[in-house]
């Protein structure tokens, strides 16, 4: 069965390896023949690997090593038990059949057109043979037929909000009415525009720039290239005189790849040419210099834009489910509350409308108020977020989940623009021998001033010979070279191998007529600018420049060094093979003018580089020494080659590129052939600068308790250096790099090896990410949680949502996505909390997520402060709403039960509306001023912020705790009105309802635990608004005022009976309360308040 398993190519065979792969076999053959077996197939695979899935993932070791077969296999992600029948239904199963036939009915409607791949005539529409979409993009959440039913379904999901509507709806009907309708109804530079092959430019050089950084997230341009055919055509209009046609492959996820051929059939013999992804212009990528033509090829929704963009969803905060399960829970002791009332009555009369009365009656269990007020203390937190002077710039684009920032526990970052500023410097030199710093780079400069003056003194004293014999110079013995002459190739190699093209401001005022206008340019140094598709490289040339050797010119076929001198070197570009994620390195090569020497240049990562280049003993660990810096490294080597040996490689290289069929291993094996004992010239060392304070804001949230995964569209060892430079990774942890996978077999013995690592981060590229999850997604979706931190590179959009989506299903913990481009959109509308930067990639992150912050280290205050405040402020206030509510209710139960289980209200109009609003609304909303920790206390100790995340705030034990204080006080203060009225039953309202007040105020005062001076005003304000209401509204005050006709005497309350007797109900029902409370902060303090003594 091991000869089954596709393994992935390596370049050297090693006998360990070989060995070792026996032993896989021979275990996988024992497995497969074992008990394992017989299991079910939980896939249905179309690959050979498909028998993988009676193979378990070994959880040690010595599975490898010894020919044992009493292995555990790697645990599977938790299987919930699946309920049948009733209970099952009850317990979710009608939602899950309600989606179930929803996305049936969707599907239906909706059905996918199959993607193919298509021929694209050039100006000849009618040849066409398919439709295609329109080259339109809807992005809207609704359009006018889904807008009232969408954001009515939103807002009524909820339960708490439905059944508002259904108690609202209920006093239009007479025989209902126990109340007014007030109380329930009260107010409250041009973008490309679709996916192209690039057919020609304005510019001479047939090549131009472009931006994709809402694309991918990179700020760096693009160099794209014209279609060699159709660039050479004398004017524009030959464009449609020609017979020609695309061939494109089928519209598909990946930004960087792309496979076609571009075919002219009227010429003599026909032209076939390759197109890669140089040649493409994708939608949503700005044209950054001359103008562009292009032949469109995929519109609308098959652009890759389109194609790796998520429809947000709407976000619901975890404390608003947590409320949304409490409202049931109150919902179903207001049912049997109504169901024991109706009971004790005995059943007389219409005792399903008495049913009902009781049911609205106790209505105030669920109180409006709870929304209305939590959605004002959110709006508040809002406020006070963009109000601090410590994160400036913060803006809140989101009013219903700032209590999230308290509950995170995953962090989800972007690197370009997130973390680093996108800036490179160069750092270090190795030859190997010698090392050369930022402080020792004036060596250099020297070295290479008398190198070049040598040289052409040596040329101007053989100016008799043109050209050198280079049939001497390979018969020369080899000698040890000095450090000059290293130094010289080495600085040489840098400034030729790179991507780079060095551009110059046009004059301003200067315009053309022509395509090819003629444009006054300035070439001086200063008005010199780089342009590449990445930093790396305009740092490398950069660094050439400031030792002396500087890149003055490019086009597609030659470009140009100055020596210290102000000499002119020309050199012809003859190939150019870009870098790409699996090769991990690229290379060049060039013709000397001067010499008609052909060099091949090559230049990429250790792990790519080691096996290409000659025997050495020391590029292994000096890259390990410069990766322990936080340097991004870079192995650069050459080859010297023969003019019969470059024909014979460029024959074979454009017949690979011409294949339609596994195009990419036919090219890499025919650029392999001559990747042979390559001569190793140096190691480079650059630095990307990180964002200010990152490594203390990192710190801060991994004390904090949350995991950090990098998610980026960057290289596998750009995002290696970046983890390890900014701390993400610490120092002494190990680093597990997941070799890249492309099919189950590898994915299989890969995670066996993933698995045997412990206490290490992992990075994994995009790709083997993708096959990983097709076949083992929760094995290792479980794996990476356990890993400290996680960097995902050369992620696309999509897979970055993917990857958040993942978390929220398989964890069910909160996630917070943090990014500052385009590419990072989906990203952030996919996460529970989204978090944009405004950078260098613009604003479209910024304005799609939930907050928006200028700098990254604004995020540590942003979850230790405000998100801590925000949830615990929320929960507070919640559980007091709800505490308001069942003391009046449990006053209720008690005044119903005494006059014979009568459906009568006990506080009349006014009363419940001023209850809720002016007389206890000041005081209770005066929470969202409360704070447990000072700032400075929680940013100093971040460890606090574990304990929100269990969500002990707001939970059915405190629920609970607060229910019987509910109890306990509504029943002291009716029965004690009850109890002491004496002669005087009809002040009992007065009575009852006065400590009912008192008690409130005193409550709040008992629940903050940092005063502020506006909470001080809210207590007298509320208390003056109540005293001053007993003189106006004084015939609120009686019992049953209809039928009574009983008025508040306004004497009474003046009187030393009335103000003892509302002082000791008030005392007993608060003073208890008291004194738990403070036993509990002296026997068992909280975790803050051991830190604030």
């Amino acid at each position: 069965m091991a000869d089954q398993i596709p393994l992935y190519p390596v370049r050297s065979a090693v006998v360990a390896a070989v060995a070792a792969n026996r032993k896989r076999a021979a275990y996988y053959s024992a497995a497969g023949s074992g008990p394992g077996g017989e299991r079910h197939n939980r896939y249905q695979l179309e690959d050979e690997s498909s028998h993988l899935d009676e193979m378990p993932l070994m959880m040690s070791e010595e599975g490898f090593e010894n020919d044992e077969s009493d292995y555990h296999t790697l645990p599977r992600a938790r299987v919930t038990y699946r309920r049948r029948g009733i209970e099952w239904l009850v317990c979710g199963g009608w939602k899950f059949l309600c989606t179930s036939c929803c996305d049936w009915l969707i599907n239906i409607c909706r059905r996918k057109k199959e993607l193919k791949a298509r021929t694209v005539w050039l100006g000849c529409p009618e040849k066409c043979e398919e439709k295609y979409p329109k080259n339109s993009i809807k992005n809207q959440k609704y359009n006018i037929f889904t807008f009232i039913p969408g954001v009515l379904y939103e807002q009524f999901k909820f339960f708490l909000n439905l059944y508002f509507l259904v108690v609202s709806c209920s006093q239009f009907v007479p025989a209902l009415k126990i109340g007014y309708l007030y109380t329930y109804w009260a107010p409250l530079n041009q973008r490309i525009p679709s996916d192209m092959v690039f057919l020609r430019t304005s510019e001479k050089t047939g090549s131009c720039f472009i931006r994709t950084d809402q694309l991918d997230g990179e700020t760096d341009w693009k160099l794209k290239v014209a279609v060699s055919c159709t660039q050479r055509l004398p004017a524009l209009g030959d464009l449609f005189s020609i017979s020609a046609y695309v061939y494109a492959q089928k519209p598909q996820l990946d930004i960087h790849g792309f496979e076609g051929t571009f075919t002219r059939e009227d010429s003599d013999p026909p032209i076939h040419e390759s197109l890669s992804i140089e040649n493409t212009l994708w939608a949503s990528t700005v044209v950054a210099s001359g103008t562009v033509i292009g032949v469109v090829i995929y519109t609308g929704k098959e652009t890759r834009s389109v194609m790796n963009t998520s429809n947000p969803k709407n976000k619901v905060g975890l404390l608003d489910l947590e409320l949304n399960q409490l409202t049931k829970a109150l919902f179903l002791a207001l049912v049997a509350l109504s169901v024991v009332m109706v009971t004790l009555q005995g059943f007389v009369g219409p005792w399903y409308r008495n049913l009902f009365r009781f049911l609205l009656l106790f209505s105030y269990i669920i109180p409006i108020s709870l929304r209305v007020n939590l959605d004002m203390g959110k709006a508040a937190y809002g406020w006070m977020i963009m109000r601090d002077e410590h994160i400036p710039g913060t803006v809140v684009r989101t009013s219903t989940i700032p209590e999230e920032l308290g509950r995170l526990v995953y962090l989800l970052t972007d690197k370009t623009g997130t973390l680093t500023q996108n800036e490179m410097i160069f750092k270090r030199l190795h030859l190997g021998t010698v090392s050369y710093g930022t402080d020792t780079m004036d060596e250099i400069q020297n070295h290479i001033i008398n190198s070049y003056s040598q040289m052409f003194l040596q040329t101007s004293g053989n100016s008799t010979s043109s050209t050198p014999s280079r049939k001497s110079q390979s018969s020369a013995p080899k000698v040890r070279k000095s450090v000059s002459s290293r130094i010289h190739e080495a600085v040489k190699a840098i400034a030729l191998c790179h991507n780079v093209t060095p551009v110059y401001e046009s004059r301003a005022g200067v315009t053309g007529e022509t395509e090819y206008a003629e444009v006054d340019q300035d070439f001086s140094d200063e008005n010199r600018t780089y342009q590449a598709s990445s930093p790396d490289e305009v740092a490398l040339v950069q660094w050439t420049e400031s030792v002396g050797l500087t890149l003055v010119n490019r086009d597609l076929t030659s470009m140009q060094l100055k020596t210290p001198g102000g000499q002119i070197l020309t050199y012809s570009i003859l190939q150019i093979f870009p870098f790409t994620s699996e090769s991990k390195r690229m290379g060049i090569i060039v013709r000397d003018e001067s010499t008609a020497e052909i060099t091949f240049y090559m230049k990429g990562a250790d792990v790519a580089m080691s096996s290409i280049v000659q025997y050495n003993d020391w590029l292994e660990e000096e890259c390990g020494n410069m990766a322990r810096e936080g340097l991004r490294t870079l192995v650069v080597a050459k080859k010297s080659l023969t003019e019969e040996q470059y024909q014979d490689f460029e024959n074979r290289y454009n017949q690979a590129k011409l294949s339609i069929h596994d195009r990419t291993l036919k090219v890499a094996a025919v650029v392999e052939s001559v990747e042979r004992e390559m001569e190793l010239l140096c190691l480079t060392g650059v630095e990307d600068q990180l964002q200010a304070d990152v490594r203390p804001a990192l710190e801060m949230l991994r004390n904090a308790g949350i995991k950090i995964w990098m998610l980026t569209g960057d290289k596998l060892e750009t995002a290696t250096c970046i983890a390890k430079s900014s701390h993400l990774v610490s120092r002494t942890q190990d680093i597990h790099v997941f070799r890249p996978v492309t099919n189950r077999g590898e994915a299989h013995l890969e995670l066996n090896a993933f698995r045997r690592k412990h206490d290490c981060a992992l990075v994994i590229a995009g790709d083997s990410l993708e096959v990983c999850l097709k076949y083992y997604e929760h094995e290792l979706v479980e794996l990476a949680c356990q890993c400290p931190a996680v960097v995902c590179c050369r992620c696309s959009p999509t897979q970055k949502a993917h990857i958040v989506k993942l978390l929220q299903q398989h964890t069910g913990k909160r996630t917070c996505a943090i990014g500052d481009g385009g590419n990072d959109v989906s990203m952030i509308q996919a996460a529970d909390c989204g978090i944009g930067i405004e950078g260098k990639e613009g604003k479209q992150a910024s304005l799609a997520a939930d907050f928006s912050i200028t700098q990254f280290k604004h995020i540590g205050r942003l979850l230790m402060v405000h998100g801590r405040n925000s949830y615990k402020r929320s929960a507070a206030l919640g559980q007091f709403v709800m505490h308001r509510g069942l003391i009046i209710s449990t006053m209720q139960a008690v005044f119903s039960s005494v006059f014979y289980f009568a459906s009568v209200p006990l506080y009349q109009g006014f009363l419940m509306v001023g209850y809720a609003t002016i007389y206890t609304m000041f005081p209770v909303f005066s929470l969202v001023l409360d704070q447990d920790v000072k700032p400075e206390m929680a940013l100093l100790y971040p460890e606090l912020y574990k304990d929100l995340t269990k969500g002990r705030s707001l939970s059915f034990k405190t629920f609970l705790i607060w229910v019987l204080i509910s109890i306990y006080q509504g029943g002291i203060l009716m029965y004690g009105a009850l109890v002491l009225f004496e002669s005087e039953f009809v002040h009992v309202v007065a009575i009852s309802f006065t400590a009912l007040i008192l008690t409130e105020l005193l409550m709040v005062a008992l629940t903050i635990r940092t005063w502020h001076w506006l909470m001080v005003v809210a207590e007298f304000l509320s208390l003056g608004c109540y005293v001053a209401s007993l003189a106006f509204l004084n015939e609120y005050f009686g019992i049953g005022r209809v039928s009574f006709g009983a008025f508040l005497d306004v004497a009474f309350i003046t009187t030393v009976t009335f103000l003892w007797k509302v002082s000791a109900i008030t005392v007993v029902s608060c003073l208890p309360l008291y004194i738990l409370k403070y036993l509990k902060r002296k026997l068992s303090p909280p975790s803050y308040s051991k830190l604030t003594s």
